[in-house]
């Protein structure tokens, strides 16, 4: 498996993408507005990259993330597996998504809360940038990472989102992956009013 590859593939929330090489998986795209914007996009991101049906490895995070996206897991670890090649990622950035990764499906944390995990609670804002410029949104899931933590979360609170559709997207995201945990919707609501 030389070379770099990418694949689009359709999801319960529109058209997805992934890239890989030899090490893994290079990147990940939630959907564009229409599947011709993301396969652009993946060509964009991923331009030496050529489009082809994924190996079984591959498939397999494909498989992952149309479940995640359809509301059909509750299991985070079916993503640890996936192979990630995180040699153009900041050792930093990488210990954020070694991190952000082992959030279960239906549950959240903070920005500061990842800090202190790393052993430094004033890295908030860095802990942000990193999701920020996430490459394998949702395979390392940013999504369920907010700005801040409360007993009703405001939009403003949930923190920036850069894939398309940005804080309307991780809402949704957050809302589909409780669903899947089975917590109320009553509880969705009281959690994003």
């Amino acid at each position: 498996m030389l070379g770099s590859f990418f694949h689009c593939f359709e999801t319960a929330i529109g058209c997805c993408g992934v890239a890989w090489g030899e090490l893994g998986v290079k990147g990940s795209q939630l959907p564009e507005a229409t599947p011709a914007a993301t396969r652009a996009r993946m060509q964009a991101r991923f331009p030496c990259a050529v489009e082809a049906e994924p190996p079984a490895e591959v498939l397999l995070a494909v498989q992952g993330v149309q479940r995640l996206l359809g509301g059909h897991s509750r299991d985070h670890t079916e993503l640890l597996a996936v192979r990630l090649d995180e040699s153009a990622v900041p050792p930093f950035n990488a210990q954020v998504h070694a991190l952000t990764r082992l959030i279960p499906v239906g549950q959240t944390l903070t920005y500061g809360e990842i800090a202190r995990r790393l052993g430094n609670p004033g890295a908030a804002r860095a802990v942000g940038r990193a999701e920020g410029t996430n490459p394998f949104a949702p395979i390392v899931p940013c999504h369920r990472v907010l700005a801040a933590a409360s007993a009703k979360v405001k939009l403003r609170e949930l923190g920036g989102f850069s894939a398309p559709g940005g804080v309307a997207t991780k809402l949704r995201l957050l809302v589909i992956e409780a669903r899947a945990a089975g917590q109320a919707v009553g509880e969705q609501g009281c959690l994003f009013d």
